[in-house]
């Protein structure tokens, strides 16, 4: 598995997995080209065996104080090896370095999964969007992260896991 950073080279993959991932409600391809051509976009791909298997991408204007995951789809085959979570790591890595303080995003009511993924990193669900998602007339729930709390939190983490030889991946305990 790798993960880079999305190149408008792969807007025919990403098209594919966007309209598997979600077939009543995809964007455009023209929407997605404007995404990964725009400055305030951050935007990257997971690849295994040289076939694009998830992306994701963050708005995250240079200078603002918040920032918006756009989109995360990982194929059907891929799900459940957490390439979910490193893609959303990777955009709240991207929206620190940026300066941002919170980060929104919408997720569908019918997603428990993806919910609770974000609910895991620390989105507390701050609104709803009735009847969002078209045609499907499904609410989106919307989430806000404190990052420098998160940031906080998973350095901490970090630091406990890089002291504790049964948590460490570095070398010397194998």
């Amino acid at each position: 598995m790798s993960t880079r950073a999305a190149a408008v080279a792969d807007l025919d993959a990403i098209m594919d997995l966007e309209r598997t991932s979600f077939p009543t409600d995809a964007w455009s391809a023209a929407m997605m080209r404007e995404e990964l051509a725009s400055p305030h976009g951050f935007y990257v791909v997971v690849e295994e065996a040289g076939r694009l298997v998830g992306y994701a991408g963050l708005r995250a204007v240079r200078g603002a104080r918040d920032a918006d995951i756009q989109t995360i789809a990982i194929s059907a085959a891929a799900r459940g090896r957490g390439r979910g979570r490193a893609l959303l790591n990777t955009l709240l890595d991207e929206a620190a370095r940026r300066g941002v303080h919170d980060v929104f995003l919408e997720v569908r009511a019918d997603n428990p999964v993806a919910q609770a993924l974000y609910a895991s990193e620390g989105f507390a669900e701050v609104g709803r969007r009735p009847r969002y998602y078209q045609p499907d007339d499904v609410d989106a729930i919307v989430m806000q992260l404190d990052l420098r709390g998160w940031a906080a939190r998973r350095a901490e983490t970090m630091g406990v896991a890089a002291s504790d030889p049964a948590t460490s991946t570095g070398k010397g305990w194998c």
